[in-house]
């Protein structure tokens, strides 16, 4: 089924049927989806998935509640049938909700340059085998590589009861190494991962090779670092590390549904100093080629540039259109979903910390006693309170103002709020780090970034 099939049919009719009993606002959700995942692993190729997946949601909001149903038939008959449904759920007069008259197709588009379908699968099997050949080659105690790579083709196209309709083809390709390295008694892991709206030029230039080096490189000089110490010190974040710190410790914090429902510890204080004045939180999926990117969300709202910390004051929320309902403001084109088979919840995209004025090399220089994190792992985080435990995957021992060795089995714990306060320096320059965030549920692509930021004081967990 493509997306002139789906426009071929009566929509609009369609969508009056989810609203013959009434309600706030209804939308029509269409996604094509077309994927490839390759991954090798033991030195052989484990697993080739290709596949494609289409099918339509259909959303009815009445008293700031969602319903919502979808389908993979995509007929009339199913359709009107799954919009009849939904309007027996609503059931909330016999007042029909009269649709306006349709404004003209908005269609979007991502420039890439090599498009992954055009290249056949041996190829893309050749780059996992020398990305393995290279991960293995960095050092003899490199004991096992996993080479991941995907490339996706997703289409959208979403039709609502103002009469707003709009379409958007998007291309996806990430490339991901996973080492282990042992010494026999010691096992350390390292990981890198490239990726983003791309198509194949994602890995010119030797890039999947640069790729598993790194990752090698990473669970080799860990597994020679001594344990990391423990206790409260001054930390210096590295650009290089990502924005992990960021995206969990105050990001999810700042989506409206959490805010709503008294879920976070920024609930109801916009225009509050939450952070540092050094500090300003954005959230931006206008940039171009991030993962977290596209030119409208999945309720179909055009995205825009969100400032959500001005300058440490708490500026916005993330909004998708129910939350934004509730508090009777405009979507901030937050609305996302990680298929059509879930309804649209606010989450982030490319979420940063926007650069300061201060050289990084400075900042580490100004480091008396104490880590240079330069690679943060997983964590949890406490959205209600704001506690949070990561992991450090790559950090360094330093003493004033010198690197002296690696470390490893560092974990940070701290506090979001009280460590966004706490930040005294950042850095000019800018690093970002990619991934799937999960929520509710759903997983969807992002992407999150910081400057070069230290911390005065957090608490490090470690061994020695």
């Amino acid at each position: 089924m493509t997306l002139t099939n789906v426009t071929s049919l009566p929509l609009k009719k369609i969508l009056s049927r989810s609203l013959r009993h009434g309600g706030q606002f209804a939308d029509i959700f269409f996604e094509s989806r077309r994927e490839t995942s390759l991954i090798l692993e033991n030195n052989r190729l484990e697993k080739v998935i290709t596949g494609t997946d289409t099918g339509v949601g259909i959303r009815v909001i009445n008293n700031f509640h969602a319903f919502y149903a979808y389908t993979n038939v995509i007929t009339e008959p199913s359709l009107t049938s799954l919009a009849s449904q939904l309007s027996l759920m609503v059931a909330h007069n016999k007042q029909p909700f009269p649709l306006p008259r349709l404004s003209p197709l908005k269609t979007y588009r991502h420039t890439i340059k090599i498009s992954p379908e055009s290249m056949a699968l041996d190829v893309k099997k050749t780059f996992l085998e020398e990305a393995n050949t290279s991960a293995r080659a960095v050092d003899k105690r490199v004991l096992q590589a996993r080479i991941a790579y995907r490339d996706e083709e997703r289409e959208i196209f979403i039709l609502n009861s103002l009469g707003e309709q709009a379409t958007e083809r998007q291309v996806q390709t990430v490339f991901f190494v996973h080492v282990v390295a042992s010494d026999g008694e010691n096992m350390e892991t390292g990981y890198e991962f490239i990726g983003g709206i791309r198509g194949m030029e994602l890995l010119e230039s030797d890039a999947h090779i640069r790729t598993a080096k790194t990752a090698s490189r990473r669970a080799v000089t860990m597994l020679e670092a001594p344990h990391a110490p423990r206790g409260s010190m001054t930390v210096v974040l590295s650009s290089e590390a990502g924005g992990t710190m960021i995206h969990e410790a105050i990001g999810h914090g700042l989506e409206a549904d959490l805010a709503q429902q008294g879920l976070s510890k920024y609930s109801g204080r916009l225009g509050e100093m939450v952070a540092n004045p050094l500090i300003t939180v954005i959230d931006d999926p206008t940039l171009k080629n991030q993962r977290g990117s596209y030119h409208i969300d999945d309720e179909g709202t055009p995205s825009k540039k969100t400032v959500l910390v001005d300058k440490g004051v708490l500026a916005s929320y993330m909004y998708d259109r129910l939350s934004a309902m509730k508090d009777s403001i405009h979507s901030t084109g937050n609305g996302r979903r990680q298929s059509y088979r879930h309804r649209p919840i606010p989450r982030m995209s490319n979420t940063y910390i926007h650069p300061g004025t201060t050289d990084p090399k400075e900042i580490v220089e100004s480091l008396k006693d104490g880590l240079l994190v330069k690679k943060m792992g997983g964590g949890q985080v406490d959205t209600v309170n704001g506690d949070f435990v990561f992991e450090v995957s790559e950090a360094y021992k330093v003493k004033n103002g010198k690197i002296l060795h690696p470390v490893r089995g560092a974990t940070l714990i701290g506090n979001g709020p009280k460590v966004l306060s706490e930040i005294d320096l950042v850095g000019n320059d800018l690093g970002f780090g990619i991934g799937t965030c999960g929520k509710d549920g759903q997983s969807v692509p992002v992407s999150d970034a910081q400057p070069t930021l230290r911390i005065p004081s957090i608490i490090v967990g470690g061994r020695s």
